[in-house]
């Protein structure tokens, strides 16, 4: 997700009239960080 985060904001910032993919790509990165920073379902993953 944050890899399609990223390109989306290239492609957004490569092409002028595409100023919305600018905001998806943002919205991509930032969701994507915060799913892989916050454990899903309340549970972390303990390694013994």
């Amino acid at each position: 997700m944050i890899t399609l985060g990223v390109i989306l904001l290239i492609v957004g910032l490569i092409v002028d009239s595409l100023s919305v993919l600018v905001w998806i790509g943002a919205v991509l990165i930032v969701v994507g960080l915060i799913l892989n920073l916050v454990p899903i379902g309340g549970t972390r993953r303990r390694v013994f």
